[in-house]
């Protein structure tokens, strides 16, 4: 390990993600570690302050150059030596802190293509890596040769927000150009593209030195845009170790990691396989942990803590050789759903392959592990048929907030 004459510095950056893993390693390893979050969410979460040694919020709606103003203020007198985002929303701003105070790390540049989603399709597009077609909601002829070429329906995202925030399934032209000029200013702030019918994986990695040093291949139930729009039970599962479907998309992405010039880190990318033809293309990529608790999914199946060895590869900085530490190679199952009550009793749920239940509030979830594919699979089609019949909560999806 790389001794230093002082403990290093960390700051993160959070809004939904505790990272509790990532801060207990860090404090393993001698640095210490301070967060800063949003008002709102300095009540929602429980924030490690044990392990803390400080939290700060600022208002809610604070602006990038706010930020740095706040980080900057607190920098005369916390000599910060890493800035790390815990959540997809906070790359573009650990990038940018990561510049401003001249600290290592991804910069602004470099983010850009793990945040906005036209980028990542320019990227992708250029490396002929395959993905949805696509066209930016900037020049209106550019858009509408696009609805006379690519058939209906399409979707209408957000550039830079997280998850599935904001998307909308347009049908038609008349829909389409009905939303762009509600959107006004904001329109080009969004990417159109065609809508692909299929299954959607997520692939998560460490990356060290620009080399994938660990890969996991999962396959979700309903697509997350589906869960998060209409209401269900979020599954997602381990693909059969060593199938065509875990190696290509064990290839394709080592090749979409490589392109978008990950060096050091973690990395969250999501795929579908076509359902017309079985071509896995490329949805969108991450510099993160996954969400959703697939952190823990992961170390159940095989024992690797995503949170721990990006605080490793972060406190490092490739100063010694990244080893990863001994695995399992078990298949792992999460199922988990908004709930009704703020804490269901899922007592009766006692099969000797769970692991561990989701602490949240307000959510029914179970991580399982299994040698065997098929168990897992049977596990979570019991489990969401029975978290939609006796705990499933449907909320509105989450609107954007006006521009500002």
């Amino acid at each position: 390990m790389v001794s230093s004459p002082r403990p290093l510095n960390i700051l993160a950056l959070a809004r939904f993600n505790t990272g509790d893993r990532f801060i207990q390693r860090a404090r393993e390893r001698g640095a210490r570690v301070w967060l800063l979050t949003k008002e709102s969410f300095l009540r929602k979460k429980p924030w490690r302050r044990d392990l803390l040694e400080d939290v700060f919020a600022e208002p809610d709606g604070t602006l990038s150059a706010g930020t740095v103003n706040t980080v900057s203020y607190l920098a005369r007198a916390i000599r910060f030596d890493r800035i790390i985002p815990f959540d997809d929303v906070e790359v573009d701003a650990a990038a940018r802190l990561r510049e401003h105070l001249g600290l290592p790390g991804m910069g602004a540049t470099r983010a850009r293509v793990f945040r906005d989603k036209l980028t990542m399709r320019l990227r992708a597009a250029e490396a002929g890596i395959p993905g949805p077609d696509f066209v930016g909601v900037i020049h209106h002829e550019a858009i509408r040769a696009f609805t006379e070429r690519v058939p209906a329906p399409w979707m209408l995202k957000p550039r830079t927000e997280a998850g599935s925030v904001g998307i909308k399934k347009i049908g038609d032209a008349d829909e389409l150009w009905r939303e762009i000029h509600a959107l006004g200013d904001r329109a080009s702030y969004f990417l159109l593209e065609r809508y692909l019918a299929g299954e959607v994986h997520h692939v998560d990695a460490i990356v060290t030195e620009g080399r994938v040093a660990f890969t996991e291949v999962h396959r979700n139930g309903l697509p997350p845009f589906d869960v998060a729009h209409g209401g269900g039970v979020f599954t997602t599962s381990t693909v059969e170790r060593g199938s065509p479907d875990w190696q290509a998309l064990e290839g394709l992405n080592e090749r979409v990691l490589s392109r978008f010039g990950l060096l050091r880190g973690v990395a969250h990318v999501e795929y579908i396989k076509r359902r017309e033809d079985g071509e896995m293309c490329f949805l969108e990529a991450g510099a993160r942990v996954g969400g959703a608790h697939v952190a823990d999914l992961i170390e159940a199946s095989t024992g690797i803590n995503l949170w721990a060895e990006w605080a490793d590869l972060e406190i490092d900085q490739g100063a010694v050789p990244y080893v990863l530490p001994p695995r399992r190679f078990e298949h792992g199952g999460l199922a988990q759903c908004l709930a009704r009550i703020e804490r269901p009793d899922l007592s009766s749920y006692r099969d000797p392959e769970i692991v561990c239940q989701v602490d949240d509030p307000h959510h029914a979830g179970l991580v399982v592990r299994s040698p065997s594919h098929a168990r897992v699979r049977e596990l979570l089609d019991d489990y969401a048929r029975r978290f939609a019949e006796h705990f499933l909560a449907v909320m509105p999806h989450y609107a954007l907030p006006p521009l500002r």
